[in-house]
């Protein structure tokens, strides 16, 4: 089964709330299953970003779902969208390489970063969601604070993430999972070309 398959399947089952139709069919006709997670560190190839999707999904619901407390669909909706953001977010460039070999200069595609919509990483990924279906507060607040301290506002100083991880532990949750998925589960996936 395709990543794209398996994410489609992973929403139509635990999504059910009004406009998950419409959001996912926004979705299909963004670059959303072909686009890298980022340029250069994980998943930095085409299919990426599904990939990365599914990765932090499948930690979230392997090591941080409660039954007795968690809600499947709130799982799914801020696992599999923490980084809406980053479709239509990469281009493919190009920039010349010398081929140590030859000694000659050859053309070499590379992601690079065009954001037409310059909102902030998880500000923007709760933006673009919510223009199709409400979020609750729990998974608002996970997908803005998924970067944790590598968040802008957090480096800038911003208390607001210590209190969204106070008040609300999804948001704790998914960011231990996007961490693990990056850093551990993608760590040895190399970079196919573009």
């Amino acid at each position: 089964m395709s990543v794209k398959s398996e994410f489609m399947d992973i929403f139509r089952e635990n999504v059910t709330r009004e406009g998950a139709d419409r959001l996912l069919e926004w979705l299909e006709k963004t670059d959303f299953f072909i686009a890298p997670a980022s340029t250069r560190y994980h998943c930095a190839f085409e299919g990426g970003l599904a990939l990365h999707s599914m990765n932090v999904y499948r930690v979230l619901m392997e090591k941080h779902f409660d039954p007795e407390t968690d809600n499947r669909e709130s799982f799914a909706l801020c696992a599999l969208l923490h980084d809406v953001c980053k479709a239509q977010f990469y281009k493919v460039s190009c920039r010349n390489v010398k081929d140590p070999a030859t000694g000659r200069w050859e053309p070499q595609p590379y992601y690079s970063i065009e954001d037409e919509f310059p909102y902030g990483h998880g500000e923007k990924s709760v933006f673009l969601i919510e223009r199709f279906l409400r979020l609750k507060p729990s998974e608002a607040m996970a997908i803005r604070w998924h970067m944790g301290g590598f968040d802008d506002a957090a480096q800038g100083g911003s208390r607001a993430i210590s209190q969204a991880y106070e008040r609300y532990p999804l948001a704790v949750k998914l960011h231990l999972a996007d961490l693990e998925a990056t850093y551990l589960l993608e760590k040895d996936i190399q970079p196919k070309g573009i």
